[in-house]
């Protein structure tokens, strides 16, 4: 189960191939996942804008939005030439655009549609397929209603689930809302995984560490961590040496900037934008010396359409040296 041990969520307009890259160097252990792709943009659009990574991130998941089972088998098809290492079908986003495209969290009211869905994938791809799904929504029993849609995909032939210990409310409350509101029922996960033992199930949502994270892996297979993840990235240097007993890849946030400097520069001289790639480090010093002089700096300098890579060294520059070894602490 050590493949899925550890992830990072795939997060809307967060988790895009810079993020990715940033992340990997602070992790050589764990599965990044893309933001929710949907299989139309993906079948009809600019695929290599859409889909292209970099190398380093492997291993890398890609997840789709969709729930017609033809084109979920296509879409899997491209993103397994693409070279991704697994397709995750997402059936948890809440927000409105999601469910009025019939994908998303909305699904989990037609498991069998959805069992369709990767029993279509499992059949055009050799990689792994995998489900992200909520413990219910709306006015669901999560005790039924997770696991008909677990054991439904299971026998088409998912393998691994990844759950939100939430419910997500689509009537009545905010996609904002539904990351914070429902109430999370880490149980319910556990006592899916009890009844599912050879399948390995992956926890996610409200994990805010990585010593929260090793607690939950008593019980289930993996934990996917979000938010925290994100806003705090300085806590995946943590990851590689507590869940896995291994080095981590460098001692400090500052030594993963410093070998995040040749990729700036070459996706500049492609021309990318300087902000594309910063507004992903604004939490790397979270809480220490120089952290607010370091988001100021990026935010004032870094958004202008000529900023360069000096823009990030001078930034570096203002966290303190002894602050940033202590992040990695």
């Amino acid at each position: 189960m050590l493949g899925y041990r550890f992830s990072v969520a795939p997060m809307m307009d967060w988790t895009d191939r810079h993020c990715r890259v940033f992340h990997r160097l602070m992790t050589r252990r764990a599965r990044l996942y893309t933001e929710m792709l949907t299989t139309g943009a993906i079948i009809h659009g600019d695929r290599r804008r859409l889909l292209g990574f970099d190398p380093s991130e492997h291993p890398v998941a890609l997840q789709l939005g969709g729930s017609d089972p033809g084109d979920l088998a296509t879409a899997a098809k491209i993103g397994e030439d693409f070279g991704y290492d697994e397709i995750n079908l997402n059936v948890g986003c809440p927000s409105d655009r999601v469910k009025d495209g019939r994908f998303g969290a909305c699904l989990m009211a037609e498991p069998a549609l959805v069992a369709d869905g990767v029993a279509a994938m499992k059949r055009a791809v050799k990689i792994p397929v995998t489900l992200k799904c909520r413990i219910g929504i709306d006015d669901q029993d999560p005790e039924i209603a997770l696991d008909v849609l677990a054991r439904g995909v299971v026998a088409a032939g998912a393998d691994a689930l990844v759950v939100h210990a939430r419910k997500a409310w689509l009537n009545g409350l905010s996609p904002k809302e539904n990351r914070d509101i429902p109430p999370l029922d880490y149980d319910r996960v556990y006592r899916l995984k009890a009844v599912l033992p050879d399948v390995p199930i992956i926890i996610n949502g409200g994990i805010a560490s990585i010593a929260e994270a090793k607690r939950h892996l008593d019980h289930v297979d993996g934990v996917m961590l979000g938010r925290a993840a994100y806003q705090e990235p300085w806590r995946l240097l943590e990851v590689d040496p507590e869940l896995f007993g291994e080095a981590a890849p460098y001692a400090t946030m500052k030594d993963v900037f410093t070998a995040m400097l040749p990729y700036i520069e070459e996706q500049l001289a492609q021309g990318a934008k300087l902000h594309s790639m910063t507004r992903h480090f604004v939490g790397a010093f979270h809480g220490v010396p120089g952290a607010r002089a370091f988001r100021r700096h990026l935010a004032e300098k870094g958004v202008k359409p000529d900023a360069g890579v000096d823009v990030l060294r001078d930034a570096i520059a203002l966290v303190e040296d002894r602050a940033a070894a202590l992040v990695a602490a």
